[in-house]
C-alpha cells in the first residue's frame, strides 16, 4: 500500500514539475535591464550612454560611468536612439527570463 502511494506521489509531483516546464515555456514576460546595468553619463547634455553606443555618440569629456539607476534618479534621458535601442527590454519566455533575472543565464546588458 504504501508502495503505491509513493509512486502516485513521485507521479503526480512529476507532471507538476513538467506541467511547470511546459507553462515556463509558453507564457510571454519582458526582461528589463537590472538597475546596475552600466551606463556612461554625459553631464554636459546631462543624458546618458550606453557603452555600444559610446563611439558614435560624440561625447563631450564631462563624462561619468556609472549604473543605470543613477542616470534615471538625476533624470537624463538616453543620449541616442542607439541607446534607447540597446536599453530595450527583451521579449522572452517565462522561464528564461526567470533565469535571466536570477543569473543563470546571462542578459544581453550584462556584458557592458
Amino acid at each position: 500500500m504504501k508502495t503505491n502511494k509513493k509512486r502516485s506521489l513521485i507521479v503526480m509531483i512529476t507532471g507538476l514539475i513538467g506541467a511547470a516546464l511546459i507553462i515556463g515555456m509558453i507564457i510571454p514576460r519582458e526582461t528589463v535591464p537590472s538597475e546596475d546595468t552600466r551606463v556612461i553619463l554625459e553631464h554636459t547634455y546631462q543624458t546618458y550612454i550606453a557603452p555600444i553606443c559610446f563611439e558614435e555618440s560624440d561625447p563631450t569629456n564631462f563624462l561619468e560611468e556609472a549604473t543605470l539607476q543613477k542616470a534615471e534618479s538625476l533624470n537624463y534621458p538616453p543620449h541616442s536612439p542607439c541607446t534607447e535601442k540597446a536599453l530595450e527590454s527583451e521579449r522572452d519566455r517565462l522561464l528564461p527570463s526567470f533565469l535571466k533575472e536570477i543569473g543563470v543565464v546571462d542578459k544581453k546588458w550584462d556584458s557592458w
